[in-house]
């Protein structure tokens, strides 16, 4: 499933998808060309916490992490890694994508509803 195309996703930008076979929205970043995705879930409370305060509202003001608007924990855009707040040392769920042939971003591992289809 094509959640959008790469050139609709700006250099330093990050973007909530709600998708099917997903409980949580899949954030897609964009920092440095390279695009990452995350499981939009705190890790600081076992459910995770949805971090966006607002529609998109992932990074900080600098652009340089993802941050956890409810908690104030903040993210490595590379690795997920929490480097500041009260899961320091835990890591978002990293989402594993591709850019396919016509340069959309998808997700590049099966929902639980494609693999029984």
């Amino acid at each position: 499933m094509e959640l959008c195309r790469k050139n609709d996703l700006e250099e330093g930008q990050a973007r909530g998808f709600t998708v099917a076979g997903f409980d949580r929205k899949i954030i897609l970043v964009r920092r440095d060309g390279r695009i990452r995705a995350y499981r939009d879930a705190c890790p600081h409370y076992s459910a995770g916490t949805p971090m966006a305060w607002k529609t998109d509202a992932y990074l900080n003001g600098a652009r340089t992490h993802l941050v956890c608007h409810a908690h104030g924990a903040q993210f490595d855009i590379d690795t997920g890694k929490c480097v500041s707040g009260p899961c320091l040392g835990q890591s978002l769920t990293a989402i594993p994508v591709i850019i396919n042939q016509s340069g959309g971003i998808e997700i590049a591992v099966q929902t639980e509803g494609e693999k029984s289809a």
